[in-house]
């Protein structure tokens, strides 16, 4: 079996893949596995070391103004279509799964042409205008947030399988118990993790100098990612404070899973895989989801979350170090409300992710016309063998005779 998967521009589509790409070698080790993203795209470094290989085309988002900046990007569009092209043909696929970026759409475009088994993961509430067009002609589209349904168009609707965001393994092994034991913070003690996405936040690091101030005073651990970039400005602005070895600030947070697990709250940005892990182990949040993003995803992550009772949401625009100061104390000084909070999360969380896509994905493949003809083929030769076996045998025992 050969496998194409298509994804790229940030963590949020590579990491699925990569996920994706994991689990169906754990199932079928014999398997061929290609990645296809951008030179410029975060793909090209994490898919090498993740061990898999990856192949280049040439590919960019669009502007939503028109000028001589877009007109570029269209030819940069037909040459990404002819290359992804050239690598389904010579390549030949039995599954082309695309999990979003702008790489996907000619990769998965040309697979879906060519009459290929495709399948689509979307990771978001609101999904992507890439990820819109392919579900028309998608074998199967798998979705992570249920009301993303009704924003798909109407012709995919029979396509939709609600499957979740995968999450890394060291995250969905982690105890709470264990975890603070690690990062030495009491078990009776209450705790916070923040952490603004991967690159950090500045306006979630504005507000958290008001909170750190007050968790100090309260004596509740904490764990604040500032984001490298701006970790020596944040540092610098509270050096007043005197820290517990139970209080740590620091650039970027590598135990994620330890984290996590340990803290009663978490504050972060609406990033659909950090709210993946954050539901996956019941975690109540303060999603503070970032403008601008594309088609303003993060806000409606964020609002999906608050809607179902498992956090709250606070825009970048009404964030300010009181709003989010008053939201921390809220849910640190309400037990009951925490618990509300945490079961509602479990409800959204769905721990088992991965193992729906692959169900799914073998699912797309196994009712296939190429499936089923291999599998005629392979019976066929099996046969073949079996009688030559026996002719072979008869043989054997006239010479014997």
């Amino acid at each position: 079996m050969k496998v194409l998967l298509a994804g790229g521009g940030t963590g949020g589509h590579v990491y699925p893949a990569i996920a994706i790409a994991n689990k169906i070698k754990e199932h079928n080790p014999d398997c061929e596995i290609l990645f296809v993203g951008t030179k410029k795209g975060i793909e090209s470094e994490i898919v090498p070391k993740a061990g898999f290989e990856l192949k280049t085309v040439t590919v960019q988002g669009f502007k939503r103004k028109i000028d001589l900046d877009n007109i570029k990007r269209v030819f940069k569009l037909c040459k990404g279509l002819e290359q992804s092209r050239k690598i389904v043909k010579k390549y030949k696929p039995d599954i082309v799964i695309g999990t979003g970026g702008y790489v996907s759409g000619p990769v998965l475009f040309n697979a879906a042409m060519s009459k290929k088994v495709t399948i689509v993961h979307e990771q978001n509430s609101f999904p992507g205008v890439t990820n819109k067009i392919l579900s028309k002609v998608a074998t199967k589209v798998l979705t992570s947030f249920e009301d993303s349904h009704k924003r798909f168009p109407e012709k995919s609707q029979g396509k939709l399988v609600l499957t979740g965001n995968p999450v890394r393994k060291e995250i969905l092994q982690a105890r709470k118990y264990i975890s603070r034991k690690n990062l030495g913070i009491a078990e009776d003690k209450k705790m916070v993790l923040c952490y603004g996405g991967s690159g950090g936040s500045e306006e979630i690091n504005d507000a958290m100098r008001l909170v750190i101030k007050n968790m100090v005073k309260e004596d509740v651990a904490f764990i604040f990612a500032t984001g490298k970039v701006y970790y020596d400005e944040f540092i610098e602005s509270i050096k007043d404070i005197e820290l517990k070895p139970y209080q740590r600030v620091m650039p970027y947070l590598d135990n994620m899973a330890d984290g996590l697990a340990a803290s009663d709250i978490v504050i972060g940005s609406a990033g659909a895989i950090s709210l993946a892990e954050i539901t996956a182990l019941g975690k109540p949040s303060i999603i503070i989801p970032k403008a601008y993003t594309a088609e303003n995803h993060q806000e409606y992550n964020a609002k999906s979350i608050e809607a179902q009772g498992a956090g709250i949401a606070i825009l970048e625009k009404d964030l300010t170090p009181e709003s989010l100061n008053e939201a921390v104390f809220k849910l640190l000084g309400d037990k009951e409300l925490l618990i509300d909070m945490s079961n509602a999360a479990k409800k959204i969380g769905k721990p088992e992710a991965i193992d729906l896509i692959y169900d799914e994905i073998m699912k797309a493949y196994n009712e296939s016309p190429n499936a089923k003809k291999k599998k005629e083929t392979e019976v066929k030769e099996k046969d073949a063998s079996a009688e030559k076996s026996v002719d072979d045998s008869k043989v054997i025992g006239i010479k014997k005779k």
